[in-house]
């Protein structure tokens, strides 16, 4: 019983007076926390003229426009002086900044193409040439063996169909000079 809700005054049900009564201090403690004073406390506000300090500021406004001015009247003194001619062109080299090591890796690359290339020549052929021929020409007899008809007839042959588009042209000026009738 020591450790259970004590209201003060006498209620029928304690878990719900204890509810109301948790309720009502937390509603204290935020109006607490949100309460303003009553007396104003704030220190007193600095004029704006005070505050601003114009002529100050307009001091150092006149000075960057005099520097400004000196800059403007000793360029034109400059071009002035040098009779009005541009100077326009451009005297220095154009230069990459990786250069150096673009050339060092081409360099590199073409030592090692040449290795390459050295290894490729100096090494003997895998393959035999003459295994290659031999073997085509046992193909060849072969396919003379097996074959119905002899190789090379064919040429010795004269040709004796007639071709019908050889001679188109001809054809047409035959046929308008023969024609007397146009």
């Amino acid at each position: 019983m020591h450790r259970s809700y004590q209201p003060l005054k006498p209620v029928t049900n304690r878990y719900l007076q204890q509810r109301w009564d948790q309720r009502d201090l937390e509603n204290h403690h935020r109006k607490v926390s949100s309460a303003l004073p009553v007396v104003d406390t704030t220190g007193v506000r600095t004029p704006a003229h005070i505050q601003l300090k114009v002529k100050k500021q307009q001091g150092e406004r006149l000075s960057i426009i005099d520097r400004d001015n000196r800059l403007l009247a000793s360029r034109l003194a400059d071009i002035l002086a040098s009779k009005g001619q541009v100077d326009h062109r451009n005297q220095y080299q154009r230069r990459s900044l990786n250069a150096d090591k673009r050339w060092e890796e081409l360099l590199l690359v073409s030592r090692q193409n040449q290795a390459i290339y050295q290894r490729i020549t100096s090494r003997r052929s895998e393959y035999s040439r003459q295994l290659w021929l031999d073997d085509w020409q046992k193909a060849v007899r072969r396919c003379k063996d097996i074959s119905c008809y002899p190789q090379g007839h064919a040429n010795n042959q004269k040709s004796t169909r007639k071709e019908k588009f050889a001679a188109v042209k001809r054809t047409d000026q035959s046929e308008s000079s023969s024609n007397p009738e146009v």
